[in-house]
C-alpha cells in the first residue's frame, strides 16, 4: 500500500492535501510554518489535520520498516514465497502482520521444538487429519530413546498441534474480538498491603470488577499504578468456556481418539499460549488508549496553561511565601530583568509583620511597582491577606499565582546559567513574577509533565506524551509569535525552524551585535540558513522595526504584495496598518499568484488591521473568601469562588484557597450530561462553587457547578 493511500484511509482528508503535505514534511517543513504560510498546496489543513498526517505517515513508516526486516528473514529461512510477500505486502496493521510472520519467527526452546526433534511432528499432522483409528498402535511406531512411551510420543504430537493452533490468525483473532467485547478486569488486595498507609488512596481498588471495554482511562491507569506499586493484583478474564468451545468447532471434525487429543492440545494451546499472550496484548492495547486519553487531557491542558492571560510588561514584585525560612521577595523590571531581592519575616516563627510591610511599600515606591506575584504554596493566603492590608501611594494590581513546577526551574541548568549568582529561593522567586507577566515564556523552561496539569502523566508512555507536549508548546509559541530581541533560548528553540543550537546562536549573536533592527538581521546569525529563515522569521517579531511589517505574522516572502497593495492605493504600508477601512476595500483576487492564492491574502490583510496583536486575554485579578484558610473551615452548602487548576477526564479540580483543591466530578458540572470536561471549563477560569462534602481524614473536597 502506498502512504498516500493509507493515510487517506486513516483520516479522509483530500489526496491533493495530504500529497502536498508529505511533500513539505519531507522539504523539512514544521507543521506551524505549513499551516500558517502554505495553506493553498495543503487545501487549507489546520495544525490538527497536519499532526494528524504526520501521526499516520510516521505509523507507515514504521510498518513498512518491520515488513522490510520480516522479508529479510523469511528469505534467509528460505520460505518466502510470492504468496506470502503478496500478504505481507498489503497488510495495513502491525498486530496481522506479526500474526502471518508468527508461524515463521525464532523460538526460543519450546515443548514443540523439542517434539519436533524427537521425530513427532508426522504424528502430529496425523492427529490434526483426524482420520487415525488406532492411534495407540500408531503411535508406538514413534518410541525411541528420547520418547519412551506411547502417551509420550502422543504427549509431544500434542504440543506441536498445540503450537499450530496458537498461531493460527482466525483462532487468535476470535480470542481478540472476545477479549475486546466481553473481557472484565478485575482486582485483589495483597493481603499483606491492606493496611499500609500508601495503599489507601487505591481503597476503591481492593476488590474491584468491571468490563474492559468500559474502564475509563483514569481508573485503568490507577488500577496498574496500584499493581505497579505492589497493593493489588490485577486479572483478565473472559468465559473460558465459550472460548474453547468457539476453538473446537473451528478445529474438531470427527469423534474418535484424535479429537480427544485434539480438545486436550486446544485446551492446552489456550491456557499456556493464547489467553497468557493475548490477554496481555489487550492489557498493552487498553493501555495505549488510556495513555491517548490522558495524554489529549493534558495536552489541552497545556495549551490553556501556556495560552494563560500575560500581564505584560509591567514591574513586578514577586514574593515566594514561606513560615519559618520567610517570604523572598525579588523586584523585576518591566522587561523580566531582576533588579532587587531580599528576605522578610512576616509570620511566625519571627512575626515581623510590621517591619515586612515597611520593606514592601519601600519597594514598591523605590521601583515603581505595578502589581504584586504571590506564589500559591505554603504561607500564600497569610501573605496575600498581609499585602492586601496594606495601602500603596498608587495603584498595584495583588495577583496568586501558581507555583507549579518553579522549583524543578529554579534547580535546572537553565535557572543557573539565567542567574549564576543566586541561589534556588531567589531564582523561583524570579520564575513567580516573570510567570504573572508572560506565562508562555517562563512556562517553557520547565519540563511540561513538571507542570502538574493532567492526570498520570508519569505513567503514560513518556515518548509519546514527550512529543504531544513538544507539539503542543511549538503551536502555542508560535500562534503567540516571539519577540526575538528578549526572548530566552529556551522560548526561541521553540519558534517554527530554529532548535535549541541556532536559539543559542541567535541570542550570543544579539548579545555581542545588540538587537535585531529588522528580520534581514537574523540571516547573520551563524548557521542559520535559508530554510530555518524561511520556516521562523514569519514568527520571529521586532518591535519598532523600520519596516512595521517585521512586528507582524506576514511572512517577509509577502512584503512585496503588500507593497504592490500599498503602491495600488497611493499610500505606504504604514498607512495600510490599522486602517481597517482602506483594507476592506482591497480587492484580493488581482494579487493572486501561482503560490499565494484568496486563504493566505485574507490572512495577510488580518493581520494588517492588528498587527502582532496577541491572541491571549489580559490577566485579571482575583481573590478567595478571606475567611476560609483551611479545610476545617469549609462547611456544606458554602457558595465559593476559585480558579480551575487542572482538568481531567473525570472532572476538574478547583483552587478555593487552601492547601487542598477541590473536585468537581463530572457528573456535577452541569444540570445537563457532559461527555467532554472541556466543554463545561478551563483552565485558570475564574468560577463560583458549591461545597457538596468534605472528608477531612482523607483531605478531599467535593464541589458542584450545577445551579440546581
Amino acid at each position: 500500500m502506498q502512504l498516500l493511500n493509507f493515510i487517506k484511509s486513516q483520516t479522509n482528508l483530500p489526496s491533493k492535501g495530504i500529497e502536498n503535505t508529505i511533500q513539505l514534511l519531507n522539504e523539512d517543513c514544521t507543521i506551524p510554518f505549513i499551516s500558517r504560510y502554505r495553506k493553498e498546496l495543503t487545501g487549507n489543513l489546520d495544525e490538527v489535520q497536519i499532526g494528524e498526517i504526520v501521526k499516520y505517515k510516521t505509523q507507515f513508516e514504521e510498518l513498512e520498516k518491520r515488513k522490510d526486516t520480516i522479508l529479510k528473514a523469511l528469505e534467509e529461512q528460505k520460505v518466502l514465497t510470492d504468496e506470502l510477500k503478496q500478504k505481507i505486502d498489503v497488510t495495513t496493521d502491525l498486530t496481522t502482520l506479526e500474526d502471518i510472520y508468527l508461524p515463521y519467527k525464532k523460538k526460543r526452546k519450546t515443548k514443540a521444538e523439542t517434539a519436533r526433534k524427537n521425530g513427532l511432528e508426522p504424528l502430529a499432522k496425523m492427529i490434526m487429519s483426524q482420520r487415525v483409528n488406532d492411534l495407540e498402535y500408531t503411535a508406538s511406531k514413534y518410541i525411541t530413546n528420547e520418547v519412551e512411551t506411547e502417551d509420550a510420543a502422543i504427549e509431544g504430537a500434542r504440543f506441536i498441534i498445540a503450537e499450530w493452533i496458537n498461531e493460527r490468525t482466525d483462532i487468535r483473532n476470535n480470542i481478540r474480538y472476545q477479549l475486546e467485547r466481553f473481557a472484565t478486569i478485575n482486582t485483589k488486595v495483597v493481603k499483606t498491603k491492606e493496611n499500609d498507609e500508601k495503599a489507601q488512596k487505591f481503597r476503591d481498588y481492593f476488590d474491584w470488577s468491571e468490563s474492559l471495554n468500559r474502564c475509563p482511562s483514569h481508573r485503568f491507569l490507577a488500577i496498574l499504578r496500584a499493581e505497579k506499586e505492589g497493593f493489588i493484583r490485577v486479572k483478565i478474564e473472559i468465559d473460558n468456556e465459550r472460548a474453547l468451545e468457539k476453538m473446537e468447532d473451528r478445529i474438531i471434525r470427527s469423534n474418535n481418539d484424535c479429537s480427544k487429543q485434539l480438545k486436550l492440545a486446544i485446551q492446552d494451546a489456550y491456557k499456556r499460549l493464547l489467553f497468557p499472550a493475548l490477554s496481555n496484548e489487550i492489557l498493552n492495547t487498553s493501555k495505549e488508549k488510556a495513555d491517548e486519553g490522558a495524554i489529549k487531557v493534558f495536552a489541552k491542558n497545556l495549551q490553556q496553561l501556556l495560552l494563560g492571560a500575560p500581564l505584560g510588561e509591567k514591574t513586578i514584585l514577586a514574593i515566594d511565601p514561606g513560615f519559618r525560612t520567610g517570604c523572598k521577595v525579588v523586584c523585576l523590571n518591566a522587561q523580566g530583568g531582576l533588579v532587587y531581592n531580599e528576605t522578610i519575616y512576616p509570620h511566625a516563627p519571627k512575626n515581623d509583620s510590621i517591619g515586612a510591610m515597611k520593606k514592601i511599600n519601600s519597594l514598591v515606591d523605590a521601583y515603581k511597582i505595578e502589581a504584586i506575584a504571590i506564589g500559591n504554596g505554603t504561607a500564600s493566603r497569610e501573605t496575600e491577606q498581609l499585602i492586601r492590608k496594606m495601602r500603596f501611594n498608587k495603584d498595584v494590581e495583588v495577583f496568586v499565582v501558581s507555583e507549579a513546577g518553579a522549583s524543578i526551574y529554579s534547580a535546572s541548568k537553565i535557572a543557573r546559567d539565567e542567574f549564576p549568582n543566586y541561589d534556588v529561593t531567589v531564582r523561583g522567586s524570579v520564575s513567580i513574577g516573570r510567570r504573572l507577566a508572560d506565562p508562555l515564556a517562563e512556562l517553557v523552561k520547565i519540563d511540561a509533565k513538571s507542570i502538574g496539569v493532567g492526570q498520570y502523566q508519569h505513567d503514560v508512555d513518556q515518548t509519546k506524551l514527550k512529543n504531544s507536549l513538544d507539539a503542543v508548546v511549538e503551536s502555542c509559541v508560535n500562534s503567540v509569535g516571539v519577540n526575538i530581541n528578549t526572548a530566552s533560548v529556551s522560548l526561541l528553540s521553540y519558534v517554527s525552524g530554529i532548535g535549541s543550537k541556532l536559539a543559542e546562536n541567535i541570542v550570543n549573536y544579539r548579545n555581542e551585535n545588540g538587537a535585531f533592527t529588522s528580520r534581514n538581521d537574523i540571516k547573520k546569525v551563524p548557521r542559520l540558513g535559508n530554510k530555518a529563515y524561511e520556516q521562523g522569521a514569519g514568527f520571529l517579531r521586532i518591535k519598532n522595526a523600520k519596516n512595521p511589517l517585521d512586528d507582524s505574522a506576514v511572512h517577509p516572502e509577502s512584503y512585496n504584495i503588500v507593497a504592490k497593495m500599498a503602491k495600488d492605493e497611493k499610500c505606504t504600508v504604514s498607512d495600510l496598518i490599522g486602517n481597517k477601512e482602506l483594507l476592506q476595500k482591497i480587492e484580493l483576487q488581482k494579487y493572486c499568484t501561482q503560490t499565494i492564492g484568496l486563504p493566505t491574502l485574507k490572512d495577510i490583510i488580518s493581520e494588517l488591521e492588528k498587527p502582532g496583536l496577541d491572541p491571549r486575554e489580559k490577566a485579571k485579578v482575583f481573590t478567595f473568601n478571606q475567611n476560609i484558610r483551611t479545610i476545617s473551615d469549609l462547611h456544606e452548602g458554602q457558595l465559593l469562588p476559585g480558579i480551575v487548576n487542572n482538568i481531567t477526564n473525570f472532572g476538574c479540580f478547583v483552587d478555593i484557597g487552601i492547601k487542598e483543591s477541590g473536585l468537581i466530578h463530572v457528573s456535577n458540572l452541569s444540570d445537563k450530561f457532559v461527555s467532554d470536561v472541556t466543554e463545561i471549563v478551563s483552565l485558570h477560569q475564574q468560577v463560583i462553587v458549591k461545597v457538596l462534602e468534605i472528608d477531612i481524614a482523607r483531605k478531599r473536597i467535593q464541589l458542584s457547578l450545577k445551579k440546581s
